[in-house]
């Protein structure tokens, strides 16, 4: 097959597994199972497939770029805070969940060296999981992929726009009354259709008629998994997401769903699904909430601009060049990632002032 025909390929097959999905659901399947065949059927959708994701530029054929893919400052500021995690749960292994292209990685293990002897990865895309190989294989047996939660972990948990890839369940208020949003056929093509829920989000609003919104369960539970294995040690997580007043603020009553493809974005997961990433923001509120539940303490929670500068990233590009300072400053513009980043770091089991939060901490928004 022609590297012009595999797309649709692709995307052909993906409808027909969703299309099977909506028959066997009796012709409404709710979104978040819409969201995970889109994103993670085997050997068909967004992330189990070999096209490429990350990159700096539409010409490589990338879809959108990442703090790792954008600077290797961001991996080597990230590591001084994982190092001081690392001293503190008195651990030697780092888990990493969706890799991406293993640039976070390669960075995290020159930069902390002989600190970890064990950098283990959980990554549901075998594709992704070949490429990381690739570009780790000069760290031999010191990385390892794992095909699930482990059942314990001892170090220090590391997610890079993981939570903001988890499905999503969608609800729609219509001024009186909440209803979840699905998918169906109509002639042929996915289409929305809303059923009545018991669901609703966390606040009670106000919230303007016909607003959509999002609930994360998913996200939430995953959090908690984490909390339940985590023995010892620190997590750490990046995404862009608010606080949950933020999130669900009267303004932003069209939510959050974004997809995107070729470096451009678009609100509209029904088209060709399989070849488009769909992300939805972070409520961090929520995602703190379910750490502390579980039993984590939540460490602190800021922009990444904030972060990084706190771990030392200005001293780290004093012997930059003019290029890679440029490119690096896009991690803390507020324009660029700085802000709309955000950071939540979590411990069970040791106690310590984590670096990353020392200034500008916003947990109290939480």
């Amino acid at each position: 097959m022609d590297a012009a025909s595999e797309p649709d390929s692709v995307s052909s097959r993906v409808r027909a597994v969703l299309r099977e999905a909506i028959l066997k659901a009796g012709g409404w399947l709710p979104f978040d199972r819409f969201m995970t065949i889109a994103l993670y059927e085997p050997g068909l959708g967004y992330y189990a497939h070999g096209s490429p994701k990350f990159g700096t530029m539409p010409a490589s054929g990338s879809d959108f770029v990442t703090a790792p893919e954008l600077s290797p400052y961001f991996g080597r500021a990230l590591a001084a805070q994982l190092r001081q995690a690392l001293q503190a749960c008195g651990g030697d292994t780092v888990f990493e969940f969706g890799a991406g292209s293993g640039a976070l990685a390669e960075q995290l293990l020159d930069a902390l060296g002989d600190a970890v002897r064990h950098y283990r990865i959980v990554d549901l895309s075998g594709s992704l999981r070949a490429r990381q190989a690739r570009r780790l294989e000069r760290f031999g047996e010191r990385v390892q992929w794992l095909d699930r939660l482990p059942d314990t972990m001892h170090g220090v948990v590391i997610g890079n726009e993981v939570l903001d890839a988890m499905p999503v369940q969608l609800l729609h208020w219509d001024g009186d009354a909440w209803s979840e949003r699905g998918v169906v056929m109509n002639h042929g093509a996915f289409a929305w259709a809303d059923r009545p829920t018991a669901l609703h989000p966390p606040l009670d609003g106000p919230f303007v008629p016909g607003t959509i919104t999002e609930i994360h369960p998913q996200a939430e539970a995953f959090v908690r998994s984490i909390a339940d294995r985590l023995q010892c040690g620190a997590a750490f997580f990046v995404d862009y997401g608010f606080p949950e007043a933020e999130y669900y603020h009267p303004q932003r009553h069209g939510g959050t769903l974004m997809c995107h493809r070729g470096h451009r974005a678009d609100s509209d997961p029904l088209q060709d699904p399989g070849l488009k990433d769909i992300t939805a923001h972070v409520n961090f509120t929520g995602i703190a909430l379910a750490g502390q539940d579980a039993g984590l303490e939540v460490l602190g929670y800021t922009s990444q601009a904030r972060f990084l500068l706190n771990c030392g990233l200005l001293p780290l590009l004093e012997g930059a060049g003019i290029a890679e300072r440029a490119m690096a400053q896009k991690l803390i513009t507020e324009h660029e990632m700085g802000e709309l980043f955000k950071v939540i770091g979590f411990a069970k089991g040791c106690a310590f002032d984590a670096l990353g939060f020392v200034s500008g901490d916003r947990s109290h928004r939480l």
